[in-house]
């Protein structure tokens, strides 16, 4: 049962403090009712009860949606029901009709379609909707957001945990993410079953299988036998490009005459251009050029 609250502790926020807080974390109005701060900025009300000696965490919704008078008597009908043992949120669901959240695959779609513009790499945008659309879709794609719990994201991860375990941890993570979204929005509430499925699922075993770089003292003869080799001559002439630069393959693939300046030995990588990224980081890079790679790009040219 949900034991009595004195007033005094309750209504410790007021409407001007709640504009000027800015630190993450929950800040307490009393009688369970909290204002959540996310990193972001993001401000939203949730509600933490007991019912039945089980601690339950309830989102009444984001600030900007339900003001402060708002939540506090949403927090008092919650608190009514609790103390009589009546868990507010199912109640709430059987009392609904016609109303229900929306499916877990419109929640994607829509979280997608915010989030895509500010993706620079479009196949990054696809491959992130591709995989919950491949994966979750045929699993909970109908399942009303709400509804969601951990035995549908074991359903979604568990055929493909340890077949495909980059490909499951991605699905994962975008699971987090659609569901955060959805109580954000005051779809769902409660935790992230994503967060809380713990040891449910084994742990990967960690790949060490990387590659063995070139000892230092071995690059000339390889750079000697690469010259004598029987290799395209463009593609010696960018492979020993790429090595003096230590630059990656595809910033070499991309590079430009127009980025190159010969007198000052120079090469400038644009953080990205009409072809797309061209930097891992999306930042300019200039790489000093030794007189072999001046040599390399004069034959090229």
């Amino acid at each position: 049962m949900q034991s009595a609250r004195s007033p005094r502790t309750l209504h410790r926020l007021s409407v001007a403090a709640i504009k000027f807080i800015k630190q993450p974390g929950w800040h307490s109005d009393g009688g369970g009712l909290y204002l959540e701060v996310d990193p972001g900025g993001g401000k939203r009300w949730a509600l933490r009860l007991t019912v039945n000696g089980r601690r339950r965490d309830f989102g009444i919704g984001p600030l900007h949606k339900v003001s402060l008078q708002q939540a506090r008597e949403t927090a008092a009908r919650y608190r009514a029901l609790a103390y009589q043992g009546v868990d507010p949120i199912a109640n709430k669901q059987r009392s609904r009709k016609s109303t229900s959240a929306p499916s877990f695959e419109d929640v994607t779609r829509q979280v997608h379609a915010e989030r895509r513009g500010a993706w620079s790499n479009g196949k990054h945008a696809d491959q992130w909707f591709n995989t919950l659309r491949d994966y979750a879709f045929p699993v909970i794609g109908s399942t009303p957001v709400d509804d969601i719990g951990t035995p549908h994201v074991l359903k979604v991860l568990t055929p493909i945990w340890n077949e495909k375990p980059e490909t499951a941890r991605r699905v994962r993570q975008r699971l987090a993410t659609v569901l955060d979204w959805a109580r954000a929005a005051g779809h769902r509430s409660g935790d992230n079953p994503v967060n809380i499925i713990g040891d449910a699922l084994p742990r990967h075993k960690k790949n060490d299988d990387h590659l063995t770089a070139l000892p230092y003292d071995k690059v000339p003869k390889f750079i000697a036998s690469l010259r004598a080799s029987h290799v395209e001559a463009m593609t010696k002439l960018a492979f020993e490009f790429m090595i003096l630069t230590a630059a990656r393959t595809k910033e070499v693939q991309g590079a430009r005459w127009v980025e190159v300046d010969l007198v000052g030995k120079m090469w400038t990588i644009p953080g990205a251009d009409e072809h797309g990224r061209r930097m891992k980081t999306g930042r300019t890079h200039v790489v000093p050029l030794p007189a072999r790679c001046i040599e390399i790009l004069n034959a090229a040219k």
